[in-house]
This record gives structure tokens, sequence and C-alpha cells, in this order.
């Protein structure tokens, strides 16, 4: 019987409440299917912790947590606590570089058509990937000491061949699981590091023939996703390419809190929703959990055993049926369940 030690971290802001949201659906799967059983831990890692210790990812959490089967968070840092030099904590990117996590995986579906901005012709969904590189781009050099007292800043975007090469090759995988199609977003009719992401692109789709692919300006897909976004399947973009067009595209959906996100490499698989720490609403009762028990699933079906996809299935299956009905919305859907009510409306549709 497969078991599974899942590291918790809660973090900041509303992190906690759909955290605890998640732990119930996850749980309500390990009664139903004895077959697998999940065990979870919490670790201290955030704004919060930052307060507390100085230190918003302390070193013997991290190395804490390498040793469990998968990491479920919930949301990182809050606007009123900054480094010295203005920034934001952000712990969450740190463990996608310190635990090489490259393929940041954004699915975005549409549940209902009401829950869209957008008048959805009949017949037509929203339902594709983004796959944003998680570890190079324009972040890359975010933590490197700079100078005082000069009238400038800058941020450099780096392009490795390694780093543009795996993540090009986990999205042409993906999507031969999908719809076989591939779309590349960069920038390479003005930025070199885009441009040279477009060779190696290339050069990769060739080792794909299957998979019908094209390359889009991001400026352009920013128009193309809100006037066609259903005929795209799967893209692929730099860091901040794609961490701008992750929050298009939920918003297409119904907002951040429908958007679950999985960050992964070869070794280790963190799991989150898209959306940040919500704190204007934490403490309410009122945030969305769906984006995190979304990423829960992304989490049982990345670990890959039987059990835990037949559980994933479940919870997908459950949220589609939940959400199918347009009387079941959240606030920011615009409705009026709680936290706690979508949680156990979820449940009940296991």
């Amino acid at each position: 019987m497969p078991s599974y030690k899942i590291a918790v971290l809660p973090g900041d802001g509303i992190g906690p409440e759909v955290i605890g949201s998640t732990e119930s659906v996850l749980n309500a799967c390990c009664e139903k299917s004895p077959e697998l059983t999940l065990t979870f831990e919490q670790f201290s890692v955030g704004a919060g912790e930052y307060l507390k210790s100085g230190d918003p990812l302390p070193e013997a959490t991290l190395e804490a947590i390498k040793a469990y089967d998968a990491v479920l968070l919930g949301a990182m840092g809050l606007p009123s606590v900054r480094w010295p030099n203005g920034v934001e904590m952000t712990p969450q990117i740190d463990l996608r570089e310190k635990l090489d996590l490259y393929q940041g995986v954004r699915p975005i579906k549409l549940y209902h058509h009401c829950h869209s901005p957008l008048r959805v012709p009949e017949g037509k969904t929203i339902d594709f990937v983004l796959m944003r590189e998680n570890c190079e781009g324009l972040f890359s050099d975010r933590l490197e000491p700079r100078p005082t007292g000069r009238n400038f800043e800058t941020d450099t975007m780096k392009i490795t061949e390694a780093g543009a090469e795996r993540i090009c090759r986990a999205s042409f995988e993906l999507a031969m699981t999908r719809r076989k199609k591939l779309a590349l977003v960069d920038k390479a009719n003005v930025l070199q590091s885009m441009a040279f992401f477009r060779r190696v692109f290339e050069r990769v789709a060739k080792e794909y023939p299957e998979v019908e692919t094209e390359c889009v300006y991001v400026d352009a897909m920013a128009l193309f996703m809100v006037q066609d976004p259903y005929r795209y399947d799967v893209m692929v973009t730099e860091n901040m390419f794609g961490d701008i067009l992750s929050d298009l595209a939920a918003g297409l959906v119904g907002g951040m809190g429908m958007a679950p996100s999985g960050d992964i490499g070869d070794k280790y698989g963190l799991f989150q929703p898209s959306h940040g720490s919500g704190p204007t609403i934490a403490g309410k009762g009122i945030a969305n959990p769906i984006a995190t028990i979304l990423s829960g699933a992304l989490m049982l079906r990345w670990l890959a055993d039987p059990a835990a996809v037949r559980a994933a299935e479940q919870i997908e299956a459950a949220v589609e049926k939940t959400l199918s009905d347009p009387a079941n919305r959240t606030v920011d859907l615009g409705g009026k369940m709680t936290t706690v009510e979508m949680t156990d409306k979820i449940i009940e549709n296991l």
C-alpha cells in the first residue's frame, strides 16, 4: 500500500486557510481509497517566519523538506514585510532555484462559462497549460549584490542552452500527452536572449515531428489569449513572461483562485496555487480554495503511483462537478460560498 510523506508550507495570509481545505480533501480521498496513505508535516516558511527568526526560508527547513515525497505550499509573502532594498520576501522563488524546480506548470481550465469575463462561444472551452521556465530569465540575477549610490539599476535576462532545452523538451513531452500543439512565447524580434531561446526551441522541435508548433511574440500572445484562447494547448515561455501571462490566463477562467500550479524538477516537486497571500481577505473565511485543491491533485499525479493518480482524477472530477453548478461560487467568482462551504461541497462530490 503506497504511503507518502508530504511537507506542508502553509505560509502567510490566506495560505493556512487554503492549505487546510486541501488537506481535508486529500484526507477524504484517502478515506475513500484505503490503498493510498498520505501523512502531512507542517513547516514555517515565509514573511511570518522572517518576523520570528529573521529568515523566511531557514536552511534547516530547506534540508528537511528534501526528505519528503512532495511539498505542498499555501502562499508566501506580505506586502508590508520587505528586504532593506525594498523588494518583498519571495521564499517560493528561492525554493524553485535551490531545488532546481525548472518547470513551472500552470494548467488553465474553464469549468463554467459564467466564471469567465469573456463571451465564450457555444461549444468552445479554455483548456491549456502554460509552461514557465522557473530558474533563469529575468529573475536570474535578482539576488546579486548591487553597487550603491548609482542612478540606475539593471536586471539581466539570462537564457542558457541547457535551461532552454530542458524546459522546451518538457513542454514537448507534455504536448504529446495532450492535443500535440505547442506555442513558444518570446520576444525574439527585439531581445537576443529570446532569439537564442527560439533557436533552441526549433532544434528540439525536430525531435517531435508529431507536435504542431508556432512562435508568438509575448505582446501578441497577450492579445490572442483574450481574443482566441480556445486555440491553445501548451505554451512555453521565459520566467517573467510566464509570470505575467499566467495571471492573465487565470483571469480568463475566473481569477487567481482558479489557477493551480506545480513547480517540478528532475528530483523534487512543489505544488501551490498561483495566487499570492491575499492579506486583505486573510482570516475572513472567503478565500477560494480551488486553486490549492487542484494543486494537490497535480501533486498526486506527479507522484505517479496508480492509487495517487486515481485520487487525483477523483478530485478533478469532484471540482468539475461542483463548479458545473453556477450556484457553487465563492466571493471572488461572484457568489457567496465560504472557503469551508466550497471545501465541503467538493468532498461531498468525491
